[in-house]
């Protein structure tokens, strides 16, 4: 990878000085997006799905190529099976409202969860009275299988995160699927941290559901990507309702359209498809397998810069079962603290719960800081970063 001249894209870095460690919250978007979506409000802007004239015909079509893109990228048997909506929250959001979850059903979920894959489950727990099962992780900080293996015993659904928005660990998704084929349960999983980092083949993976957003991966943000198995998008019923999601209405019943539009109630956000399309052609030009590659390289000189520091970090100590971020706090600085004094040496980190209030408690720690890589990063920003952080130290006398 040249990673100068895939700077050289985003013109962001050309604006403004800045180190952007802050991926995993977004990503910064290239040119080639921009003017994907230029183009598309200059030239062919126009509602889907509703005329016979050739802008109506031409914003369809472009709609429609996005969800060929996005198939082919994470290897989905046919595009019906593509769903977008905003974002990954509102994703598991429509698979928690729609599967047909009742009174004592079991749902396994995680404590390394984003609150997108946990509050949906703890919410049917309150209305519907379903089991819910959270999984801990071991004393490695890596997910539990032996506690999982157990909780999922006759579970109807197992629903966890592709990569901890936290702990940065790459969960391990075929043994997951082994456990949920002995219990013949449903797996969902949330991908916001892992599809924009890491090679992705659902046929390979074998998830039943899989959610993701573009923001996180080049494209604009206010689109996200369900992905559903065909066979079960068919047997859920609709979540939103109104135009566009139907196929014929009566005074008093109406049928829904076919895969994907039934779920896809009114106008979508058309020129958002048409970033998502131009984004995953940029990442599938730089090469998944590469992208994983530089940023596996990243994470490990961030991490022994870290240890070097005695500065604790959180998550697997194995760097082939980690992705493209960091979670870490200083002894005696509040983390708030530590991302503010980066932000005046034009280093940009988040600092928090991150959406993870369970696994925070888990940890017994207020917050932490996270620095998140992505394929426009290089060595030099992770020095910087390191740099920065043994400065603070050094004037903290810590």
């Amino acid at each position: 990878m040249d990673v100068a001249k895939i700077k050289e894209d985003f013109p962001i870095f050309k604006k403004r000085k800045i180190i952007y460690l802050d991926n995993a919250a977004s990503t910064q978007k290239p040119i080639q997006v921009i003017n994907e979506i230029v183009d598309f409000y200059e030239n062919h802007y126009s509602n889907i799905h509703r005329g016979l004239h050739i802008l109506s015909q031409e914003a369809s079509e472009i709609y429609e190529e996005s969800k060929k893109i996005v198939a082919n990228f994470i290897n989905a048997y046919s595009w019906r099976e593509i769903i977008y909506v905003r974002n990954t929250t509102e994703a598991i959001n429509l698979i928690a409202n729609t599967l047909p979850l009742n009174k004592g059903d079991k749902v396994v979920t995680t404590i390394m969860e984003h609150h997108s894959n946990f509050l949906p489950w703890l919410r049917l727990k309150k209305l519907k009275k379903i089991q819910l099962e959270i999984v801990d992780i071991n004393e490695e900080q890596e997910l539990d299988m032996n506690d999982l293996e157990k909780k999922a015993k006759d579970a109807k659904v197992i629903a966890v995160t592709f990569v901890s928005n936290v702990l940065g660990n790459i969960n391990d998704l075929k043994e997951i699927r082994r456990i949920a084929d002995e219990n013949a349960s449903i797996l969902i999983v949330d991908g916001a941290q892992g599809v924009p980092h890491l090679l992705t083949n659902v046929k390979r993976m074998k998830v039943d559901f899989l959610a993701f957003s573009a923001h996180k991966m080049l494209g604009p943000s206010g689109i996200g990507i369900l992905y559903g198995k065909e066979e079960l998008l068919e047997e859920l019923d609709v979540f939103l309702v109104g135009g566009g999601m139907i196929k014929d209405v009566r005074m008093d019943e109406f049928v829904p359209a076919e895969l994907p539009w039934k779920f896809e109630a009114g106008t979508p956000f058309i020129e958002g498809a048409v970033g998502l399309k131009a984004a995953i052609e940029y990442l599938t030009t730089v090469g998944m397998e590469n992208i994983e590659k530089h940023e596996r390289e990243l994470i490990k000189l961030l991490v022994d810069g870290l240890e070097e520091q005695n500065i604790e970090y959180y998550g697997s100590r194995k760097i082939k079962k980690r992705s493209s971020l960091v979670s870490f706090n200083i002894k005696g600085i509040h983390a708030h603290d530590v991302a503010e004094y980066l932000n005046y040496k034009h280093i940009a980190v988040r600092s928090g719960l991150h959406c993870a209030h369970p696994l925070h408690r888990r940890l017994n720690i207020p917050a932490s800081v996270r620095a998140s890589v992505y394929l426009y990063n290089n060595e030099e920003d992770i020095i910087a970063l390191l740099d920065a952080l043994k400065r603070l130290i050094k004037e903290l006398n810590i």
